[in-house]
């Protein structure tokens, strides 16, 4: 990390209960390129973390991808709320795409349906309905869950990571004809390259963090060889600036990015935040504001606990000139 000129750790509150966190917690990283995020979730190990904090230095230290676009159209993200709170996080994003969690621990079926169809009425019948279990369901489970949101919703674009393992997938895609998108069965693996061939899944759900960063990113796209939908880890702006950076430079992009995610904090390191407008994100470097960073600093523990997590993921950082 010598290249890297400054840390600030940082906390930032939710509007919304997401991933069972309420608030999201890093570390920027500024080096000659800019700024980059830092932030796993809170039970991530140290090796798995080190991928984000690869993320983070490559976009602190590493000019992004040269852009084909000056904005990435974007999806709302939608959590396991109510329906009469999912019509309205819809209704008010401006998106013509939402994503819509489901398979929440403590709910059922039931729920998902009455969430997804309210998110249609919101959308009405020309927009784009996905839904994400994160591989809450098992293949039974799925092919049913499946048909039934695919009728509330008078169609699914796609379905996000429906069962946990790539071989499950593979064999619910033979059993429904609901499309389906590997997520956290691609990042979290220990060779994100392994889907290539094995007709798992018809869309790939990329994140830079998990991936260890936008170029890393763009080697697992092209080896995948599926289309592929750029998503947020519920990063600050900095970070997402990173998801927008990679999502401008594929030189097709079919479906709405997962990038939106901007609004459910409930606060941001930089007064011009990344913000749906009309549905999409421009294209732009991310500074967080130093008034902002002050108000986001965590308490002397929290900010000793981060920074903590900091050195034990680049301890499985592999030695310079050795890959990324």
């Amino acid at each position: 990390m010598n290249q890297v000129s400054e840390l600030r750790p940082f906390v930032v509150p939710m509007r919304l209960r997401f991933r069972r966190v309420t608030t999201r917690a890093g570390v920027l990283l500024r080096g000659p390129a800019g700024w980059g995020e830092f932030s796993p979730f809170p039970d991530y190990g140290p090796a798995y973390a080190s991928r984000w904090l690869a993320a983070a230095q490559d976009a602190a230290t590493r000019p992004f991808p040269e852009p084909v676009r000056d904005r990435v159209p974007v999806n709302t993200t939608v959590p396991a709320v109510d329906p009469d709170r999912a019509h309205a996080l819809v209704a008010a994003s401006g998106c013509t795409t939402a994503k819509v969690k489901v398979a929440e621990t403590g709910q059922d079926l039931a729920a998902d349906v009455a969430r997804v169809a309210a998110v249609r009425d919101a959308l009405g019948p020309h927009g784009h309905v996905r839904v994400d279990a994160n591989g809450g369901w098992d293949v039974a489970s799925a092919a049913l869950a499946l048909t039934r949101l695919a009728r509330a919703a008078g169609g699914l674009q796609y379905a996000e990571q429906p069962c946990a393992t790539l071989e499950e997938l593979r064999d619910l895609r033979r059993r429904v004809d609901v499309p389906l998108a590997a997520d956290e069965s691609v990042r979290t693996a220990d060779d994100p390259l392994r889907i290539a061939g094995l007709d798992a899944a018809d869309v790939l759900v990329v994140k830079v963090q998990p991936l260890g960063g936008v170029h890393r990113a763009l080697e697992v796209i092209d080896a995948a060889g599926l289309p592929a939908v750029v998503s947020s880890a519920l990063e600050t702006s900095v970070g997402l600036a990173a998801g927008v950076a990679l999502a401008a430079a594929l030189p097709e992009l079919p479906y709405a990015c997962g990038l939106g995610t901007g609004t459910l904090l409930a606060a941001d390191v930089t007064d011009r935040p990344l913000l749906p407008e009309d549905g999409h994100l421009p294209v732009r470097r991310v500074a967080p504001e130093p008034a902002m960073l002050d108000q986001a600093a965590p308490d002397p523990e929290q900010m000793l606990q981060l920074l903590e997590r900091l050195q034990a993921a680049s301890e499985h950082l592999p030695p310079v000139g050795n890959g990324a």
